[in-house]
């Protein structure tokens, strides 16, 4: 054989194998750690919403999807008036008006959210209704309200008294200061894994009290208020959401999980992250919840307080999240 067709062939061999063993090694890395342990059904959320986790570990219990666990669990807090950061009762902006904010994922990566919508208690409903019935992701202001009334939810007036003559005193100075873990600007997220092994996620809110007009924050934003990936696990955010859009926080997590941290480990970095783009600045509150596929969970945040409710078929517990700066 003469030498050039010689090396040749050698080089198209030894090329071969070296692209080959590339592949395999990239299809590796790409996929999540095999579960070993039989998976059993797990919600988490954030902060003390006793009676949200309660009602979707009867879901989960009775067989449930962690779909339909997530929607009717965080809907106890929509339609909760003395919560004043998630659906009814909740603070309006500083015209006065109560809107809302939501998001789902289920284990597919399907995904459906509303932004900006007035007039409905429910907002994780219609969002899942944007999800499950149209071609969309995203639906905003009269466009989500006028789709939620088509789709049979009822028109109800969503500021109460009590938030009513909040926003009238507040107006006497108009001084917007959210307060660390003062219920202005928290959200409920909630994350689920069924008898199946699999994952969705939820995540409502009334915003920030006394808010712009329009303003929407981290939570209807699939990535960063929420994301879920069944074959790794789910992540989600509370505190001031234009600090978590910045680093797309909870896909940030979920990535950080895929790549073998523990869902403890991932909240950490997904809160150093953002304290680091904030040049240590930390006058304000973030707290993440994470669950990977093992049913692990995590939890933390900036200031001490944030807390976060586990409910499986070991007990049901209210857990204080580590946090950066010291109690």
């Amino acid at each position: 054989m003469k030498r050039r067709k010689f090396l040749k062939n050698s080089s198209l061999s030894t090329a071969g194998i070296f692209s080959a063993s590339l592949l395999a090694s990239c299809e590796t890395d790409k996929k999540p750690q095999a579960v070993n342990k039989t998976i059993k059904p797990i919600v988490i959320a954030t902060w003390d919403v006793l009676n949200a986790t309660n009602k979707a570990w009867k879901v989960l219990n009775n067989a449930g999807t962690a779909l339909d666990a997530v929607e009717q669990g965080v809907m106890i807090e929509e339609a909760d008036i003395n919560n004043q950061s998630v659906g009814k009762g909740g603070r309006p902006d500083r015209d006065g008006n109560v809107t809302l904010d939501a998001c789902i994922m289920d284990k597919d990566s399907n995904c459906g959210a509303v932004l900006y919508l007035k007039n409905i208690v429910h907002p994780i409903s219609v969002a899942r209704k944007v999800m499950e019935e149209t071609p969309h992701v995203m639906l905003a202001g009269k466009g989500a309200e006028l789709f939620a009334y088509q789709k049979g939810f009822k028109k109800e007036n969503l500021l109460t008294e009590k938030s009513k003559a909040e926003w009238l005193e507040w107006k006497k100075t108009s001084k917007y200061q959210p307060i660390i873990n003062i219920e202005n600007h928290d959200t409920i997220g909630m994350l689920a894994i069924d008898s199946k092994g699999d994952i969705a996620g939820a995540c409502t809110t009334s915003g920030m009290a006394y808010k712009i007009g329009g303003r929407v924050g981290d939570s209807p934003i699939i990535g960063a208020g929420l994301f879920v990936d069944n074959e790794v696990g789910g992540a989600t955010a509370t505190g001031v959401g234009e600090e978590v859009v910045r680093t797309v926080g909870s896909f940030l997590i979920v990535e950080l999980m895929r790549q073998g941290k523990t869902p403890q480990e991932a909240c950490e970095e997904g809160v150093k992250r953002i304290i680091s783009k904030n040049n240590e600045k930390l006058d304000f509150q973030i707290g993440f919840i994470a669950i990977n596929k093992k049913g692990e969970t995590g939890g933390y945040c900036i200031q001490p307080g944030f807390t976060y409710r586990v409910y499986s078929e070991q007990g049901h517990n209210n857990k204080t999240a580590s946090s950066y700066i010291s109690s």
